[in-house]
């Protein structure tokens, strides 16, 4: 491991009188992965920002291989070779690898005109030292997602970063992506790049980093070498107190011979949704798992009337439903919490308020207007309930973390009191403190009796959650298994592979 290329010394920043950053210090060596771990709110967001010239600290220094330098813009942390790649890809789809990589900085014709023959040889350059297999040429919308997160990257090495953040990488990734990516970034590492590696998913910090920092509340809490530590000592760090085994599966009472309160039959929606049959009864989390492409979130955006129906009916406490928009889903009381909250769940621009009221607009009208007091009370108490961290209800919900951007997209759900709610991954991209609260929510919503089918790839946390799990393959169910019937992770991955 070589000497600190990068040195964050007492940053501290405050919105509005609150202090996000109370003293933080940083530190990445050349040739490094290092780890950036805590909650909702502890931090990191707001000290990489500040790294790349997002934000300014209000106090604290940063030094660049030993050297003070200002940060105030992103062409600042360019300078100083820093960039980061964000979770939500910044690349335009329609254009070529190479024009993305090279974005506002083209090389020009002796005319001023673009010259894409000198783009093409710049980029077959750093995607050659890269070792990876792009086409320059290729239209960025025609790539799978792993050779977006690759452009991400070639775009970066093409500013001559030497530091590199990395947010969430692998959360829209593959699990050949995912090795594909980690093999690439350790031969960065060997080229003597340095990577802050910002993930929830410990197996991923165990398996790639060489440190982790761990922030808490703004501050400080632990920096280690990575053989030196474990996930529970981790985990202990990150929530402050001994881990409160959220994830320990609960067995649950409630009525398996009462009328089901949502029963699909004969469902088929598209190439991916073949004849789907299920039942779930008042109280009841069912679990749905499946490999990438199995069909499960398919099967919940034709039964919630997003995607149109080939054939088959939806019953909701006995009565069929007719379903051709999710007007009508909503209006039969299903709610659906979609697996992407930042494109499909939040509108980012909104405020907290008013991304909480918009499903329940006609229950808080007074005439023609928006009853004020009446939002703000229903607002805060889902913010109060769901513990969700905001300075204000007023606040644009794209500034909170994105644990809390998901209990916002819950809580608009909850206001409007559905009778059954279907969650699409309701916990990727959260940390431990935010998983645990919202596996609590629900598992408080099926004991008030409502129905609630989860999606989930995360299997430690379905296996907490769920009931009953039912799996999915190629658009069909193909086995259902009572809970008490898996003993463990692997037991279900088994049934997952289709033995």
């Amino acid at each position: 491991m070589g000497q600190p290329i990068l040195e964050m010394k007492k940053i501290s920043k405050a919105f509005n009188g609150i202090k996000v950053l109370d003293n933080v210090d940083f530190s990445i060596n050349k040739g490094e992965i290092h780890a950036l771990m805590g909650g909702n709110g502890a931090g990191k967001s707001t000290l990489m920002k500040i790294l790349t010239g997002v934000y300014t600290a209000d106090s604290g220094e940063v030094l660049i291989e030993n050297e003070k330098v200002t940060i105030n813009s992103y062409e600042d942390a360019r300078k100083n070779f820093i960039s980061m790649i964000f979770q939500e890809f910044s690349l335009i789809p329609t254009l070529t690898v190479a024009q993305n990589i090279f974005l506002t900085r083209e090389a020009k014709t002796s005319v001023g005109l673009i010259n894409d023959k000198e783009l093409v040889l710049k980029a077959e350059k750093i995607i050659n030292e890269l070792g990876v297999d792009i086409n320059p040429n290729d239209i960025v919308q025609e790539l799978g997602v792993g050779y977006w997160q690759m452009t991400e990257i070639a775009k970066a090495l093409s500013q001559e970063a030497k530091i590199l953040v990395m947010d969430e990488p692998t959360a829209s990734l593959t699990q050949n992506e995912i090795d594909i990516l980690f093999m690439l970034m350790n031969q960065l590492k060997a080229k003597g790049y340095s990577i802050i590696y910002i993930s929830h998913r410990m197996d991923e910090i165990f398996k790639i980093c060489d440190r982790i920092t761990i922030l808490r509340d703004g501050k400080h809490v632990a920096t280690d070498n990575i053989e030196n530590t474990d996930m529970e000592s981790v985990i202990q760090h990150i929530v402050g107190v001994k881990f409160n085994k959220a994830f320990e599966w609960k067995e649950r009472s409630y009525s398996k011979v009462a009328q089901p309160v949502l029963q699909v039959k004969n469902l088929s929606s598209g190439p991916k949704v073949n004849n789907v049959n299920l039942s779930i009864y008042p109280g009841e989390i069912l679990g749905v798992a499946g490999l990438m492409g199995s069909g499960r979130t398919e099967m919940v955006r034709g039964i919630f009337g997003v995607d149109p129906k080939d054939s088959g009916e939806v019953i909701v406490n006995g009565q069929k439903v007719t379903i051709k928009s999710p007007t009508d889903a909503i209006n039969a009381g299903i709610a659906l919490i979609p697996e992407d909250r930042r494109v499909q769940g939040l509108i980012l621009e909104h405020s907290v308020k008013e991304n909480m009221v918009l499903p329940i607009i006609s229950k808080v009208k007074r005439g023609f207007l928006l009853d004020d007091k009446k939002s703000n009370e229903i607002t805060n108490k889902f913010v109060k309930k769901l513990n969700i961290k905001t300075d204000s209800i007023f606040k644009k919900s794209g500034l909170l973390s994105g644990g809390n951007q998901q209990k916002i997209v819950l809580a608009k759900w909850l206001a409007n009191d559905p009778t059954v709610l279907i969650l699409d991954e309701p916990t990727v991209g959260v940390d431990i403190g935010a998983k645990s609260e919202i596996i609590d929510v629900i598992r408080e919503l099926a004991d008030s009796g409502k129905a609630i089918l989860v999606i989930s790839s995360e299997l430690q946390e379905l296996l907490a959650m769920s009931d009953r799990v039912v799996i999915m393959h190629e658009g069909a169910i193909i086995k259902e298994l009572n809970r008490k019937e898996i003993d463990t992770e692997e037991d279900l991955q088994y049934a997952i592979q289709g033995h």
